[in-house]
């Protein structure tokens, strides 16, 4: 049943906003979700969506931090306005919820929390049916899942969820403009490609001449770059067999080649207030959380109904929660606590360009790509750092802490963000030689043996070995369920779980190539991500403007890889059921293809499944010296029971939840390697 579908009400203007805060409320939908389906207890849920206006008072402490914040335009009142989308899921008797709102940070627009949390489903950036709310798990909880838009350079369409931020100017009007870099690495030979990946609007160029910008390629990072001459490229992207100028792609006469890492510097213009996007989230969770109604008087959809708020992200959204948090976004203008609990998700040990000008916030280090990007700086500890090589001192929550508006936070991280994406670096010192304290509001968790993102498919794609295909996200509903009971109940959480430098769980690469199996076929890493220590010049941290352009080049940090049995598989972290008794071993690293461009270096994201022989003569006849799966399990009796042991290991450590315990065991019953 619809309600007020397509409704617009507007719930109110004040006349003078109070420092920063949701000032108008324009519902643009309401409607019921999954056709009324009951969820559990809590019954029907509704969809709400429209625009908030948030007016920000540039002066306020709060907003010190906040770059470009003092150029933008100003209403009468001396306020920053500016709007943004959002979305909410509520059970539509609000008595029925659980009290709790989890806020997912989009990610380039695209809402990943029902993914994440609910497993495979339909529509999930406009979520409407039974079939999208998946297995119904956050609906069966009773959360309030809530969503705005943060990320302003988000290309309008598919669903994505937008935010409207200021362009700034100089005092004169005329438009302020910098020297931008820009990388494009891509697997395949198009003429033609956007110059900002991810569904991104890139600062568009001062002019569509080319004679002033630089335009280099290479294959790897190490090799030397060399010159594409002005008139094999332009401002132009190649549509229909036709060369059609744009301010916002670059074309190749000859097309990229595959893999290689082009590098532009050009002009661009026309900056964004980046940080309001901190501001935004801040806002808008602190006003479904303790508004009683819109400044008009107009009831708050969640009034009275909510009394702890968490988020949630993954990737590049898990880097924005580390970033909010080290920018003590945490506190709203009436000195309130926002949120109680966060769980950044696979980010790795970086931050982001999150409030930075000509800011590029879908940039992020790796292996072969954008590695002079500024996504991995110091510090990256919960508690008081030195770099040794800097002698720079800091602590990531510092400015929270000071206030005692630091949440409970789990980070949870995968395999692959150790080998790409500096996830050592959130609690080991910057150098690789110890282990860094951690903070008692935190919990860090390796998932063993996982993938960035999940995936259900072995297909090799680019890259030499199978692909991985075990599915963490039973550990995110359990975790979930821990993060709540910790904030509401003060039940202690799964202790910290990642390999550590102490016990020898956390090991250099030279190391790990001496532990990993030489197993036949597969190609093992040579490389791994270690940021660069990168100077964008003396106002990137104090004004958040770059001066060098790109940024100048110190020494790398030093990051660390989890240790290996004989089979391959990690020996910390929390390990799944299938990588307790495992039927083959998962790794977070594949290596590229070299006939697809970049051979030799790291997937961004993926991982590797390498599945064990059947029989001893099977592996024998292959070379494999890791034990076949007869040899480890003579009968499928054998097998199902280490499985069960293994499973009722982790429920007791509270790391399972009983639904996804039948699951495991189901699919384990329905595995048949023992028939011949």
């Amino acid at each position: 049943m619809n309600h007020c579908s397509g409704l617009v009400v507007v719930l109110a203007l004040l006349a003078v906003p109070v420092q920063a805060e949701v000032v108008r409320v324009e519902i643009t939908g309401r409607s019921s979700f999954a056709g009324g389906h009951h969820f559990g207890n809590t019954g029907p849920y509704e969809r709400v969506k429209g625009w908030l206006t948030i007016a920000v008072d540039p002066r306020h402490r709060l907003h010190q931090r906040i770059t470009d914040l003092g150029l933008a335009p100003t209403n009468k009142q001396g306020q920053v306005e500016f709007q943004t989308e959002f979305f909410l899921l509520k059970p539509l008797d609000r008595r029925r919820g659980n009290g709790r709102i989890l806020y997912d940070v989009n990610n380039r627009g695209n809402k990943l929390a029902m993914g994440a949390f609910n497993g495979p489903g339909g529509n999930r950036n406009n979520p409407q049916t039974l079939a999208d709310a998946g297995n119904g798990f956050l609906m069966r909880q009773g959360y309030s899942i809530l969503w705005c838009g943060w990320n302003g350079d988000v290309r309008p369409g598919g669903d994505r969820i937008m935010i409207k931020l200021p362009v700034v100017k100089n005092r004169d009007g005329s438009s302020i403009t910098s020297k931008i870099y820009a990388e494009i690495c891509v697997t395949g030979k198009p003429k033609s490609q956007p110059l900002y990946w991810g569904n991104s609007v890139a600062y568009p160029t001062v002019s569509l001449d080319n004679g002033t910008a630089r335009l280099t390629r290479r294959p790897y990072r190490t090799s030397p770059p060399e010159e594409v001459p002005h008139d094999e490229w332009s401002f132009a992207r190649f549509e229909k067999g036709r060369v059609v100028p744009s301010s916002g792609h670059l074309y190749l006469r000859g097309g990229f080649r595959s893999g290689w890492i082009y590098e532009l510097v050009y002009s661009g213009k026309d900056p964004r207030v980046t940080g309001l996007g901190l501001v935004a989230v801040r806002d808008c969770i602190s006003f479904f959380r303790f508004a009683e109604s819109g400044p008009g008087g107009t009831r708050n959809p969640l009034a009275g109904a909510i009394q702890k708020a968490y988020i949630f992200g993954i990737s590049q959204s898990g880097r924005f929660i580390h970033h909010f948090l080290f920018e003590a976004m945490n506190t709203d203008e009436a000195g309130r606590m926002v949120i109680d609990g966060a769980m950044p998700h696979v980010g790795g040990g970086g931050k982001g360009q999150f409030n930075y000008r000509f800011a590029q916030t879908t940039r992020h280090g790796s292996q072969h790509q954008d590695n002079l990007f500024a996504s991995d700086f110091f510090p990256f500890n919960s508690v008081p750092q030195v770099d040794p090589l800097t002698g720079q001192k800091g602590d990531s929550f510092a400015m929270l802490k000071r206030r005692g508006h630091l949440p409970k936070v789990f980070f949870s991280e995968t395999a692959a963000e150790y080998w790409n994406r500096a996830a050592s670096l959130l609690h080991t010192d910057t150098v690789g030689k110890s282990d860094a304290g951690i903070d008692p509001a935190l919990r860090l968790y390796l998932f063993t043996g996982a993938q960035h993102g999940v995936s259900r498919s072995t297909a090799r794609g680019i890259f030499l070995n199978p692909g991985n295909n075990l599915d963490h996200r039973p550990l995110l509903r359990a975790l979930l369920v821990a993060m709540d009971r910790w904030v509401t109940s003060g039940v202690e959480p799964p202790p910290t779980a990642v390999p550590v430098i102490a016990d020898g769980t956390l090991v250099d690469l030279a190391t790990w190539q001496t532990q990993f199996p030489e197993l036949p076929g597969v190609a093992r890493p040579q490389v791994m991500f270690r940021p660069l220590r990168l100077d964008p010049g003396p106002r990137w941290f104090t004004r958040g403007i770059a001066d060098h352009v790109p940024p100048k080049i110190g020494p790398a940090y030093n990051t660390l890889v989890p240790a290996v049995d004989s089979d391959g598989i990690e020996l910390a972290g929390i390990k799944l059921p299938t990588v307790a008794v495992p039927l083959g071993t998962y790794t977070g690293w594949n290596v590229r293809d070299a006939a697809r461009g970049a051979g030799g270096m790291l997937g961004r994201f993926s991982g590797s499944w390498l599945s064990f022989a059947t029989t001893k003569a099977d592996r024998l006849k292959n070379g494999d010296p890791r034990a076949s799966v007869r040899e480890r399990y003579p009968t499928r009796a054998d097998y199902l029971a280490k499985i069960t042991a293994a499973v009722l290991s982790l429920c007791r450590r509270r790391l399972l939840l009983d639904e996804d315990a039948i699951r495991i065991l189901e699919k384990a019953g329905r595995r048949d390697l023992w028939s011949r």
